[in-house]
């Protein structure tokens, strides 16, 4: 018999406290953070979906497998480990270890961007687009005309538009078209998940006019799960077999394995050109650390090898996107709109909606994102103007999609924790007319969201 009920496929071995706070407190909170999320501190937040980057719970198996890291600077028996936990699913020639994704992009868009460069994507997020920009080259999305679409109910919404990657080669050159990305899920987009048929027709198209193909794969696990439940031909597959068969299309790939190999840190480079590997290697060095290690501890290493083998289960995949999507249920019967179909690791209110009366260029997503821990100590992540509407010539327009994420660390709340959750959206949708836009007063011009202080407009 198959019950209704999707359980989570562990039991818990260990609680931490959150500590309970009032609405008077997080107004001084926010009030002394400038109005910014980023900027609050930790142990002042009830429900923390800022982000899924991290800050899941690791598992028994992953705890022990941290006592036998190796420390040796260089050949450590942790790398092999690492190593080949990496070329089970992704085999790729060269794994360059990293301490984090950002990391791996910082090393592989200063070797290969640069001026009068341009690099196409489903969708950048906003590390990816900064280290492209960093180098002065640009970075372009050609997600498909769905992507934009927060209602659209298309299955795989994170697709890239191939008509149009086709029309951009020609018009920029293959030449200086270093790689093309492709991420998945399509985190900026909603979570939302790439399908094997766009997976093999972008490869077709870059390896065509002999440019390399990577994928920005930190939610691989996920989106493999997507495929198996939607794609025709897939319904009986393993998920690591889909995670391969995703892998053998690309020519390398960025990683941050806080995401879905389950580590509080790490990431790895990965790609197949030697001559690449090599110079990625050199900046390695100089940045991170030896190739054997890459700024991470042994441990790191171990636990990541662990979660690796963890992240494709099909008891814990099932489990992570039920109780994703119930957090999505629950709030469209509160009427609150959202990214439709729901995304893997997060869910997506979209504020341009739920706010009409809040000017784009006042970040209508930052408002209710600063509303959410107001009301009831959540703390979500706006994914929108204030994150993406500073342009590299330094002008501002509004960005694509206004979103607040709602992003669900892995195995770390209960039902109850998303009950309340659904709760306090509700309760904002009820202030939702009351609330005021947002104007910086202080902040950088790039990745000004992560530090960014602000101030009501009254």
């Amino acid at each position: 018999m198959t019950f209704k009920t999707v359980i989570e496929p562990f039991r818990i071995h260990s609680v931490e406290p959150i500590r309970l706070t009032t609405e008077d407190e997080r107004r001084a909170a926010l009030a002394k953070a400038g109005y910014n999320v980023f900027n609050l501190p930790a142990k002042e937040v009830l429900i923390d979906l800022l982000t899924d980057s991290g800050t899941g719970a690791m598992s028994r198996d992953q705890w022990a497998a941290i006592q036998h890291g190796d420390e040796s600077y260089a050949g450590s028996p942790s790398w092999e480990i690492f190593h080949a936990a990496v070329t089970n699913l992704f085999d790729f020639a060269h794994v360059i270890p990293t301490h984090q994704g950002r990391a791996a992009e910082k090393i592989l868009f200063s070797v290969i961007g640069g001026p009068g460069r341009s690099v196409p994507s489903n969708t950048h997020f906003d590390t990816t687009r900064a280290n492209v920009e960093f180098t002065g080259a640009t970075a372009v999305d050609l997600v498909i005309a769905e992507g934009h679409d927060p209602k659209a109910l298309h299955p795989f919404k994170g697709n890239m538009d191939i008509a149009a990657l086709e029309t951009f080669i020609a018009e920029t050159g293959a030449e200086n078209v270093p790689v093309v990305m492709l991420t998945i899920t399509n985190n900026s987009g909603g979570g939302q998940p790439v399908s094997m048929a766009n997976i093999r027709e972008v490869s077709a198209v870059a390896h065509a006019h002999g440019i390399p193909f990577f994928l920005d794969a930190c939610r691989f696990a996920e989106n493999a799960w997507f495929i198996k439940l939607r794609e025709e031909g897939y319904a009986n597959a393993d998920v690591a077999d889909i995670v391969r068969e995703m892998a053998s299309y690309a020519d390398g790939m960025t990683m941050s394995a806080k995401k879905d190999p389950l580590g509080n840190i790490g990431g790895w480079l990965a790609m197949n050109d030697p001559e690449l590997a090599t110079q990625c290697r050199n900046m390695l060095i100089l940045t991170e650390g030896f190739p054997t290690y890459g700024g991470l501890a042994g441990r790191d290493l171990e636990a990541v090898a662990q979660g690796l083998s963890e992240a494709v289960s099909h008891d814990y995949l099932q489990y992570r996107i039920a109780s994703t999507s119930y957090l999505g249920e629950g709030l469209t019967k509160a009427g609150i709109p959202v990214v439709m179909p729901y995304g893997g690791h997060a869910i997506y209110i979209d504020a341009r909606e739920m706010l009409p009366h809040i000017d784009p260029l006042q970040y209508p997503g930052q408002s209710l994102a600063v509303a959410l821990y107001e009301v009831g100590g959540v703390r979500g992540c706006e994914i929108g103007t204030l994150m993406f509407g500073m342009q590299p010539d330094g002008t501002e327009k509004p960005a694509a999609m206004e979103l607040v994420r709602l992003a669900i660390p892995r195995r770390t709340y209960t039902q109850s924790h998303i009950d309340y959750v659904i709760e306090v959206c509700t309760e904002v949708k009820s202030r939702a007319r009351s609330l005021p836009g947002y104007r910086i007063t202080q902040g950088p011009k790039v990745l000004r969201h992560f530090t960014a202080r602000l101030e009501p407009v009254i």
